[in-house]
Order: structure tokens, then sequence, then C-alpha cells
């Protein structure tokens, strides 16, 4: 039971990533990305705090949702 939730959150983390390159998604698709963030933040949040993201040129690169996922 613990390995298929395990599982299912790997899946929500994905999406999330997925989610997160859509800078506007779709007005039907809103709800769900709001739902998904809801479930990622909580974990998300304190990673962000305590390990900056990298910076590579211009752009910087979220490690704390990496972390999750390993």
């Amino acid at each position: 039971m613990i390995s298929t939730a395990l599982q299912l959150y790997w899946y929500v983390l994905v999406l999330y990533v997925v989610f997160s390159w859509v800078p506007r998604p779709p007005d039907a698709l809103r709800p769900f990305v709001v739902g998904v963030g809801r479930l990622v933040e909580p974990l998300a949040a304190p990673l962000r705090r305590t390990i900056p993201p990298l910076r590579i040129g211009m752009v910087a690169l979220d490690l704390s949702i990496l972390i999750l996922l390993i």
C-alpha cells in the first residue's frame, strides 16, 4: 500500500514538472493544475528554502522537485 502511494505521488511530481512548463494552462485544466500544486508544495517548499536553485546561465533549475523524485 505504501509502495502504491509513493508511486502515485511520483506521478503527481512528474505532472507538476510538466505543468510548470506550461505558462498558462487551459481553463478546463486549471483546477487540476492547482490540485497537483497543492499536493506537491507542502513537501517542495521546505526543500526550496534549504536548497537554492541551480543557476545555468539565465535559467534557474529547481532542485527540490528532483530531490523529491529521488
